[in-house]
């Protein structure tokens, strides 16, 4: 550590390309914050969300006076919901030694293929929306602040059965991190429960576009619940395809994946009646005066309604800027910061809920709501899911 310390001071100007000298961040005149998401590409409704709520954060700490006397400014960095641009993204804010910590990635798959290069420079990579089991194992800089895909996967098994009252469940799934790691956990779970799950059926983001071949597949074997494990405009295709081309009948039930506006958007009719799955719905949390005040001021701000995505992004920003103004732009001093978010006396309290870690980053302190389309707008399903 002396060694460092010493090159540090050595290198002067030369330093800010060196990760582990804090001078470079610390003299700054502001605090500069990566974002990282899917602000161009097929999953570019979520990423929208994200940056206009980081945008609010951040501005609302900057018109508080900002942090020590200091300005944040957030660094947008478009991943377009790719593995290879996330990272290429990981490598260009990890390298700029005046970023202190990363809110992002979105995609599991792109979080999953940008923590090496956090990992390698020691830079927190804090997801308000990556799922999949693998995104924080063997990562002690990646934390994300919702759940993991085997407790929804578990969900979406239980929910269909004891609440949708199914015996048999076709389930069509994005083939890649988020996607087949959820379809894995539904079907495990369902095969505990005694619940049948017809052959699982994979698509490719983006490219398949031609969902009724896929459909016309499992209608014949009449699934009782089709679920979904993927994005929403291929949601909505398959809803399109099952209930406008086919005349299905079953339930759509769609992972958090589908939670998005585009997807009544883009399904139309039918949309109404389908269940999403999500970490937040304000439809719940109403009376909530956190939830209430950031709804109204996103809303006036942005003369739209903040969805899930929004409402997590906006805590990941508090909580992560909470560290640096307790701790300072240091990164392995705002990843330990993190880390020690252990208990619920410790928690972030924001509007999404209490934010703590297990040892691994994983948090497990946020429940999952039920959704349904109804008049064609998301609201609380009748009922909700049990978690024991």
């Amino acid at each position: 550590m002396r060694r460092r310390e010493l090159l540090c001071g050595l290198l002067g100007a030369g330093a800010l390309l060196l990760v582990g000298c804090p001078q470079s961040q610390g003299d700054a005149k502001v605090i500069k914050i990566g974002v990282a998401g899917p602000f161009t590409g097929s999953a570019a409704a979520f990423g929208e969300m994200i940056r206009k709520a980081a945008e609010l954060k951040i501005e609302e700490i900057n018109a508080a006076g900002g942090i020590g006397g200091k300005k944040v400014e957030a660094l947008f960095e478009d991943d377009r919901g790719d593995t290879t641009e996330a990272a290429n993204v990981s490598r260009k804010l990890a390298s700029d030694a005046s970023v202190c910590l990363v809110i992002g990635h979105f995609n599991s798959t792109c979080s999953n293929a940008a923590k090496e290069e956090y990992n390698r420079k020691g830079v927190l990579q804090f997801s308000p929306g990556s799922t999949n089991v693998k995104v924080c194992a063997g990562s002690p800089w990646t934390f994300r602040n919702l759940y993991r895909d085997d407790f929804q996967g578990q969900l979406l098994a239980r929910y269909s059965k004891d609440v949708l009252g199914a015996k048999k469940i076709a389930v069509f799934y994005d083939n890649d991190d988020y996607g087949k790691g959820l379809m894995e956990a539904c079907k495990a779970e369902a095969d505990k429960i005694g619940l049948e799950v017809l052959d699982p059926i994979s698509y490719v983001r983006e490219r398949t576009q031609d969902f009724k071949p896929l459909v016309e597949k499992v209608k014949g074997q009449a699934p009782d619940v089709i679920v979904i494990c993927g994005l929403y405009n291929e949601a909505a295709l398959i809803a399109k395809a099952a209930r406008g081309d086919l005349g299905m009948q079953a339930p759509i039930l769609g992972g958090d994946g589908v939670m998005n506006d585009k997807f009544i958007e883009n399904a139309g009719k039918a949309a109404e009646g389908c269940y999403v799955f999500t970490p937040f719905l304000f439809d719940v949390v109403k009376d909530d005066p956190k939830a209430q005040a950031f709804y109204e001021s996103f809303k006036k701000k942005f003369g739209k309604d903040p969805d899930t995505w929004a409402a997590l992004t906006y805590d990941a920003v508090g909580m992560a800027l909470q560290a640096v103004a307790e701790v300072g732009v240091d990164r392995k001093k705002i990843r330990d910061w993190m880390a020690s978010r252990t208990t619920p006396d410790k928690a972030y309290r924001g509007v999404t809920g209490p934010t703590y870690f297990d040892a691994e980053g994983d948090c497990y302190s946020k429940g999952l709501h039920v959704a349904v389309v109804k008049d064609g707008k998301f609201a609380a399903a009748e009922k909700q899911v049990k978690l024991n």
